[in-house]
């Protein structure tokens, strides 16, 4: 097996990473065989506490270098894994067990803003999915956070506005700069958006605030039909 890149992605790679909040999120691209307990092994090998994350979390995710270097809007991961102190440990093999489009939103991150730690640059070794497919990614993203099983309030807000924005940009942006281009056009939500930044400051995701249930809900109800609008005009044009 041969490294070709390590590639923070998430919070680290846009300059949003809040300690004690955030998790890690890192993109790794091989290049050869990998058989036997290979990946396996390299799961146990990184997995907290054998490997201390002093993040909230650790969520690293494995591509061969052919699928990485190609436009998908499938999973197409070698491995996946979920480990820190404040996630649930996952390690997943098969990419049929996973939703696609955090995989898909993650890999346009990583194409536009990753941060190399080791070899290849990002934009070489990542392909940008096609912008439809990241369109469809972020509306089942939107769709996941709506039914909030799982995510923190702020969070679920806050990704909303980062969609808004790439949608309007075409551009990945932190969250908080994110929130404050939503809500300085968007006066109705401005309250809220500013109520889940507040709560996106406090030093752990256990200080997070609540938010009022019907005021997300209806923020991400229009955050759904901004990229229904995107796509339909994109698929018109």
């Amino acid at each position: 097996m041969l490294l070709v890149s390590v590639i923070a992605v998430g919070s680290v790679a846009l300059g949003d990473y809040r300690h004690g909040r955030s998790d890690t999120d890192m993109t790794v691209v091989v290049d050869g065989p990998l058989t036997g307990r290979a990946l396996p092994d390299l799961a146990a090998a990184l997995a907290h506490p054998a490997l201390p994350c002093p993040a909230a979390g650790l969520e690293l995710v494995v591509y061969g270098e052919d699928f990485a270097a190609r436009p998908s809007g499938e999973a197409g991961y070698l491995l996946d894994l979920n480990t820190g102190p404040l996630l649930t440990d996952r390690v997943s093999l098969d990419p049929t067990e996973s939703l696609a489009f955090w995989y898909v939103i993650d890999r346009s991150v990583a194409h536009q803003a990753g941060r190399v730690l080791y070899g290849r640059p990002a934009p070489e070794a990542i392909a940008e999915p096609a912008r439809a497919d990241v369109l469809s990614a972020i509306r089942a993203s939107v769709r996941e956070h709506s039914a909030g099983e799982g995510h923190l309030a702020d969070n679920r807000v806050l990704n909303g506005c980062r969609s808004v924005q790439f949608c309007r940009t075409g551009r990945w942006q932190p969250k908080r700069r994110a929130a404050q281009a939503v809500a300085a056009s968007e006066d109705r939500f401005g309250p809220l958006l500013n109520a889940a930044l507040r709560s996106y400051e406090r030093p752990s995701r256990t200080a997070a605030t609540a938010l009022p249930a019907t005021d997300v809900q209806a923020f991400l109800a229009w955050v759904a039909e901004r990229v229904d609008e995107t796509a339909d005009a994109e698929r018109a044009g």
